[in-house]
């Protein structure tokens, strides 16, 4: 598995500059500045493999008929219903797309485990599914 790792990296194209603007933490050259210090995560990869433009990223985190299934199916687990007020749907899609990526990435991870998403994907996220104040609340440690 190591031998084909290192073909992999040897065969990779050699990183490109840094975009202008560019976070010094970020790799993969897509990220963007967040808010807090926890959340200046890249996913590490190299521009080409970002995490965030991967077909599986499409697919699976930002199609709209995906979350919109997905929200059913958390409205119905916890017995709520869509919040028809001005921003909550976008809103709504963006944690559905959150939390598919943490399972896609992560694994489902239990009640007060939490990870970060890298910066290049929420970007992705959000700008797929706005705030239209641009006002987002970020990564929430836990909630014990």
């Amino acid at each position: 598995m190591f031998d084909v790792l290192e073909r992999m990296s040897e065969n990779a194209p050699p990183p490109g500059p840094l975009v202008s603007g560019q976070p010094p933490w970020c790799v993969c050259q897509r990220c963007r500045g967040m808010a807090t210090f926890v959340e200046q995560k890249c996913c590490g990869q190299h521009p080409d493999y970002c995490i965030s433009i991967l077909p599986h990223m499409e697919a699976y985190i930002l199609e709209e008929g995906v979350l919109r299934l997905a929200r059913r199916i958390w409205n119905d687990i916890r017995a709520l219903t869509d919040n028809p007020e001005p921003g909550q749907s976008n809103r709504q899609f963006r944690h559905a797309a959150y939390r598919h990526f943490v399972v896609w990435q992560y694994g489902a991870l239990g009640q007060g485990h939490r990870v970060v998403i890298p910066s290049c994907c929420v970007w992705k996220i959000r700008d797929r599914y706005p705030d239209p104040l641009q006002q987002y609340r970020g990564f929430i440690p836990s909630r014990v």
